[in-house]
Formats: structure tokens, C-alpha cells, sequence
């Protein structure tokens, strides 16, 4: 049951491909997968067992195919616009929407298995896959920033107190973007090279998405390019959106050793399914060369639910920081912070206008598990 459980994310790709292929309405059946997911998510008990796997072929599978698969899918909406002469512009907002929600979930965590683990061939998928949300240097200050510098200032993924996820997203898009460009610049200098000479990856980057164009052109034109970029665009806004569930608030001082606690964790069975396992978050901070099976439940965890009910949250602020987050960062000022985290979190508050609960108990059951 281990193994068959993460072919879940495969079986809603392949309804996904199955609404283009219809047309019509079905084009809606990728973006009708968050809700439904959310709520079943929502409703059932935490999920703290470690799997039984074993590393190899048969446990990466599923990865593999729903990287590829996620590719396909734009290829798949390029040949449904070319047919569909009478499509309805909501249809057309339902296939972008579709292809934009398949490019996060489960495309962002496949690839980020993948470009995580030793392995030319891995991390070549990995990176290149990203061109689903216009990102094949995404890794790159993911890998060397984010994982060095979570929790901190320094961290464009992780959100500020009192940040809306509409404040967030746009300038996490840029900051990650800037990071990555410059990381690898700085790296080319060291080697020799100029810092924007033709070995860095952004022009492969580039080529990257002149090819899947193509490809898209190929197959339907100039309009079918146009609602391809727009599925593309809408994902990877929406890809920064799920860095602020998973590290919001957290406070680290700089060069302080990264602890299981200084990120967010949930441990529906939905959310770690179809994120294979990228919301069982502790380890993989830890040790980053996990493999997503190994990654076991922090049992010492701060309740949180499930990552979609915590993505709707989020669409309403008040909703998102009274209900959700503020009992759970409450907690962990409280319970987990070191006495310099805890200064760190009372300078933030202030500046958020949270209240001053330092030293205080949490309440019991205030703290969001569905």
C-alpha cells in the first residue's frame, strides 16, 4: 500500500488529460481537483506513519511519471484549443487554470525530488521539467539559499509576520528569481567565466522554454502559445504561494543551526500524497538528500492542517492569521523558540501589531486541525 499510495497524483493528471480530451467542460476537471482534494483532505485523521519502502526504481516511479506527465498536460490543452473553435472564454479560464494548479501540485514537489537526489539524469529532469511555471533556475536558491538560510531574513520563502499571501507571492517571485540569477552568476565568476557569459543556466533556461513553444506552435499555433504562457505564468505564482504555508513566521537567527522546528509541518495523508511528501518537511531540512519515503513525521510538532485548507485560509488574511497561524506561532514563541528566536519574534510582532504573548500558555484547541 505504500508504493500504490503515490500514484494518486497520477490518477488526477490522467483525469486531467481526460477533460482536455473530451473538451468542452472537462476542461475544468484539472482546477476541480483542488477543491475536491481539500476537502477530503480536510476530513481525515493526521497520517504520522513512516513508510516501508524501499529505495529504487519502483519507489521513484511515480515521481518520474507525474513529472512527465505534468510536461504533456500543456501539450495536451494545446491540442484541445486548436479543435475547439466554439470554446467559451470561461473555458478557456478553465483550461489555464487547470494547467496552472497541475503545474503546482504535483509537478513542483516531483520535480523537487528529483532535482534534489545525486544523479545527472535526475536533476536534468528535475530542472527542466520547471519549465511548466517559467522556472528552470528555480534550484538554484533553493538548493544553496533557501535550505541555508530558512527561517531567517535572508529567506525570501519564508513570510514575515502580518504578511498576506497577496503581498507575499509577487515579491517572492522576484526575490527567488533575482537570488537564483545571481547565485549562479557569482558561481561563474569563481570558475573564471563572466558572470552572464553563455554557460550560465538562464540561456539554457531560455532555450528551455523556445523549445516547449515550439513544440506548443507545432501543434496549435500562436493561440495555443498564448494560453500555454498563461496556464505557465498563473503557476509559478502560484508555486511561491505554497512557501508561505510551509514557513511562515518562523524566526531563526543567522548561522543558528536549522532545526526540525524551524519549519512547518502537515501531515494530512492528502498533503503528503500528492506532495510526496514535500509537507513531511522536518527531515528533509535536516537531511536534504532524503528520499521523500524516508522522511519521517515530527512527532514533536505544533498542529497544522492540511496545506489546502491552509491555501484557501489564506485567500482571506483574517481568516488565515486569527485562525490559523497566530495560535501556532503563539505556541512556538512560547514552547520552542530560544531566548534569541523569541526576541527576534517579539520585534516582529510588534511591527505586524500582533498582540504581546510572550509567556503565556497557548489555548488549548484553538489551533486549526481539520
Amino acid at each position: 500500500m505504500d508504493y500504490l499510495r503515490y500514484y494518486i497524483p497520477m490518477l488526477v493528471q490522467i483525469a486531467a488529460y481526460a477533460g482536455f480530451y473530451v473538451g468542452g467542460n472537462g476542461v475544468f476537471v484539472g482546477i476541480a481537483s483542488l477543491p475536491l482534494l481539500g476537502l477530503i483532505d480536510s476530513v481525515l485523521p493526521n497520517d504520522m506513519q513512516t513508510r516501508k519502502m524501499k529505495p529504487g526504481f519502483v519507489a521513484d516511479l511515480p515521481v518520474w511519471i507525474s513529472t512527465i506527465m505534468a510536461v504533456g498536460l500543456y501539450f495536451m490543452a494545446a491540442r484541445w484549443f486548436a479543435g475547439a473553435e466554439n470554446a467559451t472564454p470561461i473555458q478557456i479560464a478553465g483550461a489555464i487554470l487547470s494547467c496552472a494548479w497541475m503545474s503546482v501540485v504535483p509537478l513542483v514537489p516531483a520535480a523537487h525530488e528529483l532535482y534534489h537526489q545525486r544523479g545527472k539524469l535526475r536533476r536534468f529532469v528535475g530542472q527542466y521539467s520547471q519549465v511548466c511555471y517559467l522556472d528552470c533556475t528555480r534550484e538554484i536558491a533553493h538548493v544553496t539559499g533557501h535550505h541555508l538560510d530558512v527561517a531567517t531574513v535572508l529567506d525570501s520563502d519564508t513570510a514575515k509576520r502580518g504578511t498576506s499571501l497577496y503581498a507575499f507571492t509577487p515579491k517572492a517571485v522576484v526575490q527567488s528569481t533575482r537570488d537564483a540569477w545571481r547565485m549562479e552568476s557569482d558561481n561563474l565568476e569563481k570558475q573564471g567565466h563572466g558572470r552572464w557569459s553563455i554557460r550560465h543556466r538562464l540561456w539554457k533556461a531560455i532555450l528551455a522554454q523556445i523549445i516547449m513553444q515550439s513544440i506548443v506552435f507545432q501543434i496549435g499555433g500562436w493561440p495555443a502559445v498564448a494560453l500555454v504562457l498563461a496556464g505557465m505564468v498563473g503557476a509559478r505564482f502560484w508555486v511561491e504561494s505554497f512557501n508561505y504555508f510551509q514557513h511562515y513566521g518562523l524566526i531563526r537567527a543567522e548561522g543558528g543551526a536549522i532545526s526540525r522546528r524551524h519549519v512547518w509541518n502537515h501531515f494530512k495523508p492528502l498533503s503528503r500524497i500528492m506532495g510526496f511528501e514535500i509537507t513531511n518537511h522536518a527531515d528533509h531540512h535536516t537531511d536534504s538528500f532524503a528520499r521523500f519515503h524516508e522522511l519521517r513525521p515530527d512527532r514533536q510538532w505544533i498542529p497544522m492542517p492540511s496545506v489546502f485548507v491552509c491555501f484557501f485560509s489564506a485567500l482571506i488574511p483574517p481568516l488565515w492569521h486569527n485562525l490559523i497561524i497566530k495560535p501556532a506561532l503563539k505556541r512556538w514563541d512560547n514552547e520552542l523558540a530560544t531566548p534569541e528566536e523569541r526576541e527576534m519574534a517579539m520585534a516582529q510582532n510588534k511591527a505586524a501589531g500582533w498582540p504581546d504573548w510572550f509567556g503565556e500558555k497557548a489555548e488549548v484547541g484553538v489551533v486549526v486541525t481539520a
